[in-house]
């Protein structure tokens, strides 16, 4: 053997050598460019040094292996390997040399320029804003990119909403590769495929979705039979059939698992040719869908369903609000059959909750947005009959499909599928939750997951328009455990279901897209085990994760963004979370969240959060301010970079406050001290030291360090 194939042989040795060795995890960059490995079900993080990256970014998934050295209780090590980036788009400042650009991303986090060659740059020019994708990255060199799109400066509200999407993962293009693929999907459908589905195109079908959706992905069928059984399909649009595994489309879908809905846009999870045009359910035209077929007695008993593939031709395009008004005046197209579906509907609902199910209440708050995407207005929408017929078909299809997963066996094992599940509530979440809820009157029986479900449904009826509705409702949610894709089926909790799986949204999710594949194997009579289903369904939670977070994030923003037309302005809140560091109030009639900070109240007392009271105690005056309470704020700051709304607690407003338990003696003897300096801003006290004079409105005296207002953690 030739020198040449030894070293050759040793290199790839060693290569898999350091690839058995480490480890996987999650790679995040301190401000300072320090680098911590966070490796699940490992109780410390592995410190990394910048030149130990290799080429990592903050976010990225990693292979890191030990070096040997430790710091503390921490070992260190290098990436030897990016297993998966997490952005790979930026935004940020073109710097022009002679033949070549740098590129200087806008990111709090440390990341070396990205190098852009002449023919890179497109029509960027010197200081403009641009998106830039990095194309080759080799070790110890400089990360080589290309301009995507040059920027606007002007709309700073769309440059944030791109950023938002960036930082969480989310491409704001797609590649050239699924562009082409996508377009070469035929437009209509062949008779082949006709041929092979059941034929429902002959029975009344129409969609229900929000005004503004272009994407329809669920239609409704009704028909009453012969025996007088009523025949409801609950039909979703075949993206399985049009994204084949193993394309550059599919590839696509799966990296973003989701769309993400901000205030002004979508950012879909398929190219729109497909999610608004091929496998959207539009009215008057011919659709390839994947069904549940249920025959019910008109008392909502299911006495047997089908599930396959078939095609339709939906008749009708409803919105939420045209379906709502036919409910609520008992007129309208196609009256009957929506009056009919919603009572059936409703039995459903009220079944479900007789079972175990939490009817927590959905209050969706949304921006009225100008024609630049600036919020000029908010607009509170409740769930209602509209909204919970088609809920409630949605939820009985994934259920139905769930079970028929669930029977299914490969080699005497479990059929590996991606069901949705909810486990039970924390018990060190409810616990505090239990004591603080048995102050408004209601009793937790805390002794099986059942009564557990039975007590908040209890309190949920019982707190209806009342003050603590809110804080309660809140709360409550906050104990639960959260929804996850796992092929391990623990029952859906909150829903009160056995098996439960996502199959009614394919356009939008990537998980239903598995479900209809894995379920057409099992219509075949050949499931496949896959080996890889639950690192797929923990990808699909964490980009769901991520997807939430670009939501919330994006809401802040508007939220901010809006409210800085009312610098200075006071409003009515009611106290939405508590920390050691302030409060958070979000004012009635915007529904936007500020924080309090302890440090705008240093004026008049020192403030402890109080953790099991969810309130945060005065030490000396015993004033509380506590989850739920009513108080009056104005608004002193709204930072677009910051995404934060700093309000300050209006004094004298008449909150909701009450006085909290302190140190025995401790209270008496500080408020004797303040009242004889006069610092007395609850109007505890009216004398002004030892039989002193009663004092009319006495004000907070000024102390020197009461305005020097720390910066706001984020929330």
């Amino acid at each position: 053997m030739s020198k040449k194939h030894s070293r050759k042989d040793n290199k790839k040795k060693r290569s898999a050598s350091t690839s058995q060795n480490a480890v996987k995890g999650t790679l995040d960059i301190t401000r300072s460019g320090i680098g911590y490995v966070i490796v699940e079900g490992q109780p410390n993080d592995i410190l990394v040094r910048p030149n130990d990256f290799n080429t990592a970014l903050h976010g990225d998934t990693v292979l890191v292996q030990s070096s040997g050295g430790r710091q503390g209780s921490r070992q260190q090590g290098k990436v030897v390997k990016v297993l998966h980036r997490k952005q790979s788009e930026f935004l940020g400042r073109i710097e022009m040399g002679k033949n070549f650009a740098f590129f200087v991303a806008d990111i709090e986090k440390p990341m070396p320029d990205i190098f852009i060659p002449q023919e890179n740059l497109k029509d960027a020019k010197d200081k403009d804003r641009a998106i830039v994708r990095i194309v080759e990255w080799q070790p110890n060199k400089k990360p080589v990119g290309e301009v995507v799109q040059v920027m606007d400066a002007v709309n700073e509200g769309d440059l944030a909403m791109k950023e938002i999407l960036m930082e969480n993962g989310f491409g704001l293009f797609f590649s050239d590769d699924v562009v082409e693929e996508t377009e070469r999907i035929p437009d209509t459908i062949s008779q082949a495929a006709i041929d092979k589905r059941k034929d429902c195109r002959d029975i009344l079908t129409f969609t229900i979705d929000p005004v503004d959706a272009k994407d329809f992905d669920d239609a409704i069928s009704f028909r009453v039979l012969k025996n007088g059984m009523y025949e409801i399909g609950i039909h979703i649009a075949d993206v399985s059939y049009y994204v084949e595994p193993g394309t550059k489309l599919d590839e696509e879908a799966y990296t973003r698992a989701t769309s993400v809905y901000l205030p002004d846009r979508v950012a879909p999870m398929l190219p729109e040719r497909i999610s608004n045009e091929l496998c959207s359910l539009r009215p008057k035209e011919d659709k390839l869908t994947f069904s549940v077929i249920v025959q019910m007695t008109p008392k909502g008993e299911i006495k047997q369903h089908w599930i396959g593939r078939t095609v339709i031709h939906s008749d009708h395009r409803f919105t939420y609000e045209e379906v709502q008004e036919t409910l609520e005046k008992g007129e309208g197209l196609y009256q009957d059959e929506l009056l009919i579906l919603n009572t059936i509907a409703q039995r459903m609902r009220k079944q479900r909750f007789r079972k175990g199910a939490i009817n927590f209440s959905s209050v969706e708050v949304r921006f009225k947005l100008d024609e630049t995407g600036k919020p000029i207005g908010i607009v509170v929408k409740e769930s209602k009959e509209a909204h919970q017929l088609i809920e409630e078909f949605m939820l009985l299809a994934n259920r139905l499909v769930a079970e028929r997963a669930s029977k299914e066996k490969v080699n005497k094992n479990p059929l590996p599928f991606p069901y949705r599940v909810h486990d039970q509530p924390d018990e060190q979440k409810l616990i505090p939750f239990a004591a603080f809820a048995k102050r408004y009157g209601h009793h937790f029986d805390t002794t099986s997951p059942d009564a557990i479900a039975a007590s908040f449904n209890q309190m949920l009826q019982d707190v209806k328009g009342k003050p603590e509705q809110h804080v309660l409702e809140q709360l409550g949610i906050r104990t639960m455990a959260k929804a996850a894709y796992t092929s391990e089926n623990i029952g859906h909790y909150g829903l009160g279901f056995t098996n439960y799986c996502h199959f009614t949204s394919p356009i939008r999710r990537y998980p239903d897209v598995m479900v209809h594949r894995i379920l057409q194997e099992i219509l075949d009579g050949k499931p496949q085990a896959d080996k890889k289903m639950e690192v797929k369904c923990k990808h699909c939670s964490e980009r769901e994760r991520a997807a939430m977070e670009a939501e919330r994030a994006s809401n802040k923003y508007k939220q901010v963004e809006f409210m800085q037309q009312y610098l200075g302005e006071e409003f009515d809140g009611v106290i939405s979370g508590v920390s050691t560091f302030g409060f958070w109030v979000e004012t009635i009639d915007h529904k936007c969240e500020g924080l309090v900070s302890i440090a705008s109240l240093l004026d008049y007392d020192d403030f402890r959060m109080i953790e099991g009271d969810y309130s945060i105690a005065g030490m000396r005056s015993g004033r509380k301010f506590r989850m739920g309470d009513k108080v009056r704020i104005k608004v002193v700051a709204a930072n677009l970079t910051r995404r934060q709304l700093d309000y300050e607690w209006v004094v004298g407003s008449g909150s909701n406050a009450e006085p909290a338990p302190r140190p025995e003696g401790e209270g008496k003897r500080r408020k004797k001290e303040d009242a004889a300096n006069g610092n007395d801003p609850f109007g505890k006290f009216k004398g002004s030291g030892k039989g002193g004079k009663k004092k009319k409105d006495s004000k907070p005296a000024k102390n020197s360090g009461a305005k020097q207002k720390k910066k706001s953690p984020k929330k």
